[in-house]
């Protein structure tokens, strides 16, 4: 007798995404993949110390784009800053709820959510105002991870009687920081933000109808997927970016000749 199947079934009680995401073509990604968006556009990764980075846009909202290859259903367990996007929850992979994405298919993340037809927009900030923070649990900051499971069998829907009762909320983050670049000169504004590490807010409501659904899941996972975020001067220093406001870096671009020479402005 398998004495996992109860587990699964308690484990396995998954959240969908309400609106259906286009569908990606067989060939387009032949494995698994998680991208991070703001404003539409994907943030660039950088490999490193045998790490993949991507630098966060302090003030920024984000949202997490998640890709299914397989010509199966698969259910993603998504964690940011250690909790599970769908009730904050810091478990294993298998335990956790899960995102539902049909075969081919992909789904963008844009929150926390926080009710069956709301969330709370992810943004990019300190580890002070981040929702870790908020909730007390800050070991797991500046992580981004998602674990996919095969889909083994159909699934069978599971009605839904009313909202279940949800934790109250945080309250939105305030005095949010512009996301503009920090003037080389400014050795003072450049210390500050050697000090400061990035972690996720929890930010304005948004719409976000879900349903739930039971689904029959392979026991491993099929891949898995981690990212980790930190704002420029911390990149800098673990020398995954290069330092470009360094003097020596500023004077090898240095260059010989331009047109004229400009007048000083009165």
């Amino acid at each position: 007798m398998d004495h996992r199947v109860p587990l699964l079934l308690v484990a396995f009680l998954l959240a969908v995404g309400g609106p259906a995401a286009p569908l990606a073509s067989p060939s387009a990604s032949p494995r698994p993949a998680m991208d991070i968006l703001v404003k539409g556009s994907q943030l660039p990764t950088h490999a490193a110390r045998g790490t993949v980075y991507i630098e966060a846009l302090k003030g920024r909202e984000y949202e997490i784009r998640l890709r299914n290859p397989y010509p199966v259903r698969v259910a993603v367990a998504l964690s940011v800053d250690g909790l599970n996007t769908i009730d904050a929850r810091h478990t294993t992979a298998a335990e956790a709820r899960k995102w539902v994405i049909e075969p081919y298919g992909t789904i963008t993340i844009s929150g926390w959510q926080t009710s069956m037809a709301h969330a709370r927009r992810f943004e990019f900030t300190t580890e002070e105002r981040s929702y870790g923070a908020w909730l007390g649990k800050t070991d797991d900051l500046g992580v981004i991870s998602a674990v996919f499971f095969r889909e083994r069998a159909p699934a069978q829907l599971v009605p839904v009687a009313q909202d279940r009762a949800q934790p109250s909320e945080a309250p939105a983050p305030t005095g949010r920081s512009d996301a503009k670049a920090v003037p080389a000169g400014e050795a003072r504004a450049r210390s500050a933000a050697v000090d400061e590490y990035a972690a996720t807010g929890i930010g304005r409501r948004t719409d976000h109808a879900v349903r739930q659904v039971r689904l029959d899941l392979e026991s491993s996972p099929a891949a898995t997927i981690s990212l980790r975020y930190e704002f420029r001067a911390q990149l800098v220093l673990l020398g995954v970016l290069p330092d470009e406001a360094a003097p020596l870096d500023r004077r090898e671009r240095a260059r010989g000749f331009d047109t004229f020479c400009p007048e000083p402005k009165r």
